[in-house]
């Protein structure tokens, strides 16, 4: 299977900075409740002037100039979101117009919740696979301030908003792994406009704990077992960004080294679908990604779904010279 290379990554934060302490102003909590619980310090929120569609553009951009990459390079924008500020246009036609982007390439929305960002990555590399191209945009990116119940404790602090774009190449010889998976369970609920009868996001905070738990080492072993490789082989793991405490036991579980899964929950909680992209940006930002480095990403969340993806990252043409 041709396999995937990340060339360049975008991120885009919102203004509004939402500490612990804020939040225990709020509902009946403490900033040393939260930090033992979950791992979060803090959050951002979309300010009335930002939302999920415009995170997502400026993450974009951000990507697509960093890529090197012309507008019409761009053979397709997949957008991973379920707080989108409009069924339609969706996200995607959104950044399309904004970028400049060809008008006769595909432009398309998916929900998968937390799992968002690698089922939009698999469905732009089947694109690039059948309708042909090299790049792919992909971007996670959520407005999850604006469908939490601000007096329901279990839920409120844990999510925020942000977005993350990747630029990513199709190759011919990058090891190349994917899977995804889905169970249909009200574990994890946000309500629509037809759910009026629930509070905007509902969590049972137990079944999604055992659930995240089982599911994280499965993905983790079945793309490494799809390419004959081992946790050894990989330089990073970036799972979705739920609860520091899921990441510890997984990671205790796997007897894996700590300094291999990248965790920045602390300064932005569980955004969702942008959580992984968020993650792969702020990675590219300090140099931690260097090319030719093998990462597995692997996301869980509402749905419930669950996924994994192995990418190589490779980085700008010109990033090894610099």
């Amino acid at each position: 299977m041709r396999g995937l290379q990340l060339i360049a990554t975008g991120g885009a934060k919102p203004d509004r900075v939402v500490t612990n302490e804020e939040l225990s102003h709020q509902v009946d909590t403490s900033d040393a409740w939260i930090t033992t619980r979950t791992g979060i310090r803090q959050r951002r929120y979309c300010t009335d002037e930002e939302d999920a569609a415009t995170l997502a553009i400026a993450a974009a951009r951000q990507a697509l100039a960093r890529s090197g990459l012309a507008p019409e390079d761009i053979a397709c924008c997949v957008a991973a979101t379920l707080s989108s500020p409009t069924a339609a246009p969706s996200v995607a036609c959104r950044v399309q117009a904004a970028l400049h982007l060809p008008e006769n390439r595909p432009a398309f929305d998916v929900n998968a919740a937390c799992t968002g960002f690698l089922y939009a990555a698999a469905a732009a590399h089947g694109l690039l696979a059948t309708l042909g191209g090299r790049y792919a945009l992909v971007i996670g990116c959520e407005a999850l301030s604006r469908l939490t119940d601000p007096a329901d404790r279990s839920t409120c602090v844990l999510f925020g908003d942000g977005a993350g774009a990747a630029i990513l190449e199709l190759n011919d010889t990058a090891p190349f792994s994917v899977m995804l998976g889905a169970r249909g369970s009200d574990a994890i609920r946000v309500g629509g406009v037809s759910a009026r009868d629930t509070a905007p996001i509902t969590m049972d905070g137990r079944a999604v704990f055992r659930f995240a738990v089982e599911a994280l080492p499965h993905c983790l072993h079945t793309v490494l077992d799809q390419t004959n490789q081992t946790l050894d082989d990989l330089d990073w793991v970036v799972c979705h960004q739920a609860n520091s405490r899921i990441l510890d036991h997984c990671i205790k579980q796997l007897n894996a080294d700590p300094a291999k899964f990248y965790k920045n929950i602390d300064r932005y909680g569980n955004t969702s679908a942008a959580s992984i992209p968020l993650a792969l940006h702020e990675m590219s930002e300090s140099g931690l990604l260097q090319p030719g480095q093998q990462l597995a990403c692997i996301g869980f969340g509402g749905g419930l779904t669950w996924g994994g993806i192995l990418l190589t990252y490779k980085g700008r043409e010109n990033e090894t010279a610099e």
